[in-house]
């Protein structure tokens, strides 16, 4: 019986730099190999292309529900986040 492969070898061409840092890493002890640090990089790159696709079908399904969501109302939100931020930053001081 033969051993199946769970990789596919692949042939691609990549930025020096990011050769070298990948090959730092796998010194550092933080890949196995430079192989093993490509994987892990697709993995990531499929992972937010994921949350990209699941954020703009929300968006979608709520500018269906509830009409398109405005410059303002985006500015609206930055502004309570700006408020809601200072607040904590304050309260973490008095404490």
């Amino acid at each position: 019986m033969t051993k199946r492969h769970t990789k596919e070898r692949l042939t691609v061409t990549v930025d020096p730099a990011l050769v070298q840092a990948g090959n730092r890493a796998v010194r550092a002890g933080l890949a196995d190999s430079l192989s093993a640090w490509v994987n892990a990089a697709l993995v990531q790159q499929v992972e937010r292309d994921a949350q990209r696709r699941a954020a703009h079908e929300a968006i979608a399904a709520y500018e269906a529900e509830f009409g398109a969501i405005t410059d303002a109302d985006v500015r609206a939100v930055d502004e309570a986040d700006r408020r809601e931020a200072r607040a904590r930053r304050a309260k973490r001081r008095s404490a």
